[in-house]
């Protein structure tokens, strides 16, 4: 087995005597990237019992192809798919897709182990495994992106060629303004950077915060001109040396990115490794990381501002996925049926051999394949799934209805409902906002775990109703409310 040379990089800024051929083999490596097709937390629970959240529907297109798609069109030739939470359905659902055929540029190798538990494990094992050769871009796979990172790409490579390989990282970030639907509240960092070279000086989460912290050596750095910014937008893709698969190797305490940045940045001096940063002002990057993000990033496809990924291009290239595309944003696929005098007013998507009553009034929503919905239904910013009835005389506001839930009459949800998959409600019944319905019942057992698969999100709290329905009604508290459940701020 040949030697891997970074490993002398561990205690120190890294190899400073590899020039000449060996920058020019590491130019020469296929770019390769690492996803993790798993988020380690809850905060789509109990819709993630069923499906993984790579999985999970996003404008009719599962999550992790989106992601794929953007490292495809990245450059990436070699793609590390690590699987834990229900790894045999992302892994049957990778090798029917166009991923896995042998004319896609981009070859998917799929890691499945019930032993990861963070994103560190994740890249410890990718060091014990050796599988890194180069440079590789970082993410997971709920991250939908078009940004070119081509040139975040050259200046990390240009970096570490010039500074003897002492930046590890280079996080990258779109310019978008406080308070924008875009930014997640639990995401929203400041960041201390030097103007010149880029490299972060300090990153801090803003969430719960009433006062901000500064270390005072950011100040006496030897930079002649620094930045504090809090108008970025941290889009989850970072490209890495393959020195922080060792890095994490050597500390087990880093669990997630953040920890690893606060270790990095806290033994900078120490360590001799730094962390950069590229700030794009085009291009589209966001982690669906919840169901405010999940509202955020449908709308923001259904409007086109993820172009060219857009409802109509069809860019898994599956068959039976086409649709046509109108004015005011209107999305038909193949087959779908709508009833007389019914109306699709601006920013809606019908998936195939959809079957749509008479009278029916939809207007920001987003609804699979193969659904049936009755006579005078009226769906307001609705997320419907795939294979879900619903009946006649049905009202759904800001809501989420998954596979195979079925609605009877006279039902109205009112905002931030969810229904898990395979639920039936109704007839005659009004949810209260904020209700999520779900086969699966919150035991105890699975309440006890949420600290250690959530980290940074709010506890969760359960209380029990009773209804006119088949399943597990959930009321929740206002804590999982504001983490989860809710769609708009």
């Amino acid at each position: 087995m040949a030697a891997r040379g970074g490993k002398q990089s561990r205690s120190g800024a890294g190899l400073s005597g590899r020039k000449g051929a060996d920058e020019q083999e590491e130019e020469e490596q296929p770019l390769q990237a690492v996803l993790v097709a798993d988020s380690f937390n809850r905060r789509f629970f109990p819709v993630t019992k069923d499906q993984p959240r790579a999985l999970l529907p996003l404008g009719n297109v599962a999550m992790i192809d989106y992601t794929l798609e953007f490292l495809t069109s990245t450059g990436v030739q070699e793609t590390f798919v690590f699987c834990c939470w229900m790894a045999s359905e992302i892994k049957e659902h990778l090798l029917s897709s166009k991923w896995c055929r042998q004319s896609s540029p981009n070859t998917v190798h799929i890691i499945t182990s019930e032993q990861y538990r963070s994103l560190g494990d994740v890249l410890r094992d990718v060091d014990a495994k050796s599988l890194l050769r180069s440079d590789f871009v970082l993410i997971y796979g709920d991250v939908v992106s078009n940004i070119d990172i081509s040139s975040a790409l050259h200046a990390h490579r240009h970096r570490r060629k010039m500074d003897k390989n002492i930046s590890v990282m280079t996080m990258i970030f779109k310019e978008s303004s406080p308070g924008h639907k875009s930014r997640c509240e639990e995401d929203d960092v400041i960041v201390a950077m030097d103007s010149k070279s880029q490299r972060i000086l300090h990153y801090q989460k803003t969430q719960g915060l009433k006062r901000l912290q500064f270390p005072m050596n950011i100040f006496h750095n030897g930079s002649d001109e620094f930045e504090i910014r809090h108008d970025l937008l941290d889009c989850h893709i970072s490209i890495c040396s393959p020195q922080v698969a060792e890095l994490f190797t050597d500390n087990f305490d880093y669990q997630s990115r953040n920890d690893f940045v606060r270790g990095m940045l806290v033994n900078e001096e120490i360590l001799g490794n730094q962390i950069h940063m590229h700030v794009t002002k085009d291009g589209y990057g966001v982690r669906v990381s919840n169901l405010l993000m999940y509202d955020s990033v449908s709308s923001d496809l259904v409007r086109r501002w993820v172009y060219p990924l857009t409802p109509e291009a069809n860019f898994i290239d599956q068959k039976g996925l086409s649709c046509t595309y109108s004015r005011h944003n209107v999305y038909r696929g193949s087959g779908v049926s709508l009833g007389h005098g019914s109306q699709m007013e601006e920013n809606v998507l019908i998936g195939s051999d959809t079957n749509i009553g008479a009278n029916c009034y939809i207007c920001n929503s987003v609804i699979g394949n193969n659904c049936t919905i009755g006579d005078n239904v009226t769906l307001d910013h609705a997320y419907i799934w795939n294979n879900v009835h619903i009946a006649s005389n049905v009202m759904i506001s800001q809501s989420l209805v998954c596979d195979k839930a079925e609605i009877k009459e006279w039902v109205k949800l009112n905002k931030q409902c969810v229904l898990a998959y395979n639920v039936v409600i109704g007839p005659n019944m009004s949810l209260p906002e904020g209700t999520v319905v779900s086969m699966h019942h919150p035991d105890e057992e699975e309440e006890e775990d949420d600290d250690e698969f959530m980290s940074d999100d709010a506890a969760v709290g359960h209380s029990k109703d009773k209804a006119k329905l088949k399943g597990v009604l959930t009321l929740s508290s206002k804590k999982r409310l504001k983490s989860c459940l809710q769609f708009y701020c």
